[in-house]
């Protein structure tokens, strides 16, 4: 029986370094797509201190100061992993807001998000309440956690729903007024037509 030997090739010189640089160089290539498809979807950090991690990206323009905003939101303290504190979904409807009249941190956060995003909010101390609110579930000094979903955003639409939120708020302040003035002349409205009944009979 007789063995057929196969001359081996000798390496060329350079090839070795050759094939450890392209190892390399598939390796970067590698780490830069994964970097590039998962970018999108890194936390971070505003000059405040404010913190968002994209969960989905939403479409669309960045929110804005002059938008209306319809969202629902989780809200924990310290952590994610914390008992949910409030949930605006248990409402049956979305929150609807603009920046102003929020926190100053969960105003920061919300113009860095889409329509149709989902994010998670991190709200250091400082950058929510100033100051202790009467019941509050947390101090100022706390760290507010909310998983918020941005569900629609209606652009330019913040003056004309402040200015209606403003004529609500004074209708409801003279219905007020109308209450207690009916009150004070005789215990409940139409007290006093009940009385001048009476005394013509």
């Amino acid at each position: 029986m007789s063995v057929t030997a196969v001359p081996l090739r000798p390496i060329k010189k350079g090839s070795v370094a050759k094939f450890w640089a392209a190892l390399v160089l598939l390796t970067l290539l590698a780490v830069a797509l994964a970097w590039w498809t998962t970018a999108g979807f890194q936390a971070t950090t505003l000059p405040s201190g404010v913190r968002i991690k994209p969960l989905r990206q939403g479409k669309g323009a960045l929110i804005t100061a002059n938008d209306v905003v319809a969202l629902n939101y989780r809200l924990h303290v310290g952590t994610k992993q914390a008992p949910v504190i409030q949930d605006s979904r248990e409402t049956g409807q979305p929150f609807v807001t603009t920046t102003q009249g929020l926190f100053p941190g969960f105003a920061d956060g919300l113009q860095h998000m889409r329509p149709g995003g989902s994010y998670v909010l991190t709200l250091p101390g400082g950058t929510h309440v100033p100051t202790q609110m009467p019941g509050a579930p947390f101090k100022p000094s706390d760290t507010l956690v909310f998983e918020i979903d941005v569900l629609q955003v209606e652009a330019g639409a913040a003056q004309r729903f402040l200015q209606a939120q403003q004529m609500q708020r004074m209708q409801q302040l003279q219905q007020l007024q109308q209450l207690q003035q009916g009150r004070g002349q005789g215990g409940s409205p139409g007290a006093g037509n009940q009385a001048e009944a009476s005394e013509a009979r």
